[in-house]
């Protein structure tokens, strides 16, 4: 019985450190440092307040 929950203790130690060592990605599937992968993508407005790509004329990054 002992031997029984100190293996499943120990399995159960090791899923959860390669759950947390796991690499992370960035928008296109490649691996990148976990820093790199959480910063925001820039959003852009218009003049009238509404979403636009960033490369459009008159839309200001938002803040």
């Amino acid at each position: 019985m002992l031997k029984a929950l100190l293996a499943t203790l120990t399995l159960t130690l090791f899923a959860s450190a390669t759950v947390q060592a796991a690499p992370c990605r960035d928008a296109q599937g490649k691996f990148v440092k976990c820093e790199a992968a959480k910063t925001k993508a820039v959003q852009c407005k218009d003049a009238k307040g509404k979403f636009a790509k960033c490369d459009a004329p008159g839309a200001k990054p938002i803040k």
